[in-house]
């Protein structure tokens, strides 16, 4: 089997020779074009999602006040933060609550600042021989401070269920407001354009992957929290509901509040939704195939948020969830997604155009991800 590299690939980009594509403009070709014939044509395919990610956060360091404060208890515009790091380091989760409204958290906090607007600092500490300062009250900005560095736990699922509600009363989840009887279907993936969609064994996806991450250049860090790789799949090998993440991070005074957006789901609470851009080097026919998938070929499983089990209820796929409508069981529910197409289109080309102005190079993983992973449940003792 004829293959590439990342190292000839980036050696065209360098060149200028390099053919990239982004992941809709290659399923559109993989409708006339063999996979040998893509993998001839193409070096690089971009992918791209923007959405929904409650398990994301950024660490910043204030600097040192004179005298210098341990602080213990931190709030940034009200918003309590996590001070068990050190003297003036804390992490900032984006689905953290402010005390007097619940409507604003961590997420506006991490856009906000991202945006250089000022943000109000209140933080107590004890008191020690060391840092004898006891309280400090002052306001930041992205300058003021010395690092905010963007670290999620857990981004880019591979294929989130959709979420409809077949009980009699509306519920109000991370998935959106769902209306009773199955009124309605929240859908949370770009399909045919999503990361690791396009590279369904994770081949060319590992530790220190280089990404669009928020408008800036990342990397993924880890595989992310729950990296389930036990799912059943398709015959595109595409698993039918939520399998691989990644925990990813970067520069977040690099990135742009056009790519970092705080979201309030009614009754909820606070996330942020997060602009992720993974380029697919195209090594071998195998993985032109992969990148080749289209919205039709792309299964989901639909859950039954109504049910705390959330059983599965059928299953759909991405080109009947993007025309706005689905079957279920002899009923015409109606869809919504709550990642936005139109933004992951953006990102894709904007990432195609950084590989072809020789601004972004692709990176070998320096190491894979674990294989035939599953997830571990708590046990109620009491």
């Amino acid at each position: 089997m004829k293959k590439k590299t990342i190292e000839e690939i980036n050696r065209k980009i360098s060149e200028g020779t390099a053919v990239v594509l982004t992941a809709e403009e290659v399923s559109l070709l993989g409708k006339t074009k063999s996979p040998e014939e893509i993998f001839n044509r193409v070096d690089v395919v971009t992918t791209a999602t923007f959405g929904p990610m409650c398990s994301s956060g950024v660490f910043i360091n204030f600097g040192h006040s004179s005298p210098a404060i341990r602080m213990e208890e931190i709030t940034l515009n009200d918003v309590p933060v996590y001070a068990g790091i050190a003297a003036v380091d804390a992490y900032i989760g984006a689905t953290s609550e402010s005390v007097f409204n619940k409507k604003y958290g961590g997420g506006h906090i991490i856009e906000e600042l991202i945006a250089g607007k000022e943000i109000r600092l209140k933080a107590r500490g004890k008191g020690t021989d060391c840092y004898p300062k006891r309280e400090i009250e002052t306001s930041i900005t992205k300058d003021s401070v010395n690092e905010i560095i963007m670290f999620n736990p857990r981004n880019a699922y591979q294929n989130y269920p959709v979420a409809t509600n077949a009980s009699d009363k509306t519920k109000y989840t991370y998935m959106g407001t769902l209306l009773p009887g199955c009124a309605n279907a929240n859908y949370s993936t770009s399909g045919e354009l999503s990361p690791l969609l396009n590279d369904p064994k994770l081949r060319s996806i590992g530790i220190g992957t280089r990404i669009f991450l928020g408008g800036a250049q990342g990397y993924v860090a880890w595989n992310g929290t729950q990296f389930n790789t036990s799912k059943p799949r398709n015959e595109f090998d595409i698993p039918l509901s939520n399998a691989a993440t990644l925990a990813v991070t970067g520069n977040a005074k690099e990135m742009s509040a056009e790519y970092i957006k705080a979201a309030y789901y009614e009754k909820y609470g606070v996330s942020l939704f997060v602009g992720i851009g993974i380029p697919i080097p195209v090594l071998d026919v195998d993985m032109a195939k992969a990148v080749s998938i289209r919205n039709e070929q792309i299964e989901t499983t639909i859950y039954d948020y109504g049910d705390p089990a959330h059983p599965a209820l059928g299953t759909t796929n991405y080109a009947e969830l993007q025309k706005g409508e689905i079957s279920l069981n002899g009923l015409k529910v109606k869809t919504a997604p709550l990642s936005s197409l139109k933004k992951a289109r953006e990102i894709a080309g904007k990432l195609k155009k950084q590989i072809l102005d020789k601004e972004f190079y692709l990176t070998e993983p320096v190491n894979i991800f674990p294989e035939n992973t599953s997830l571990n449940s708590l046990k109620q003792l009491i």
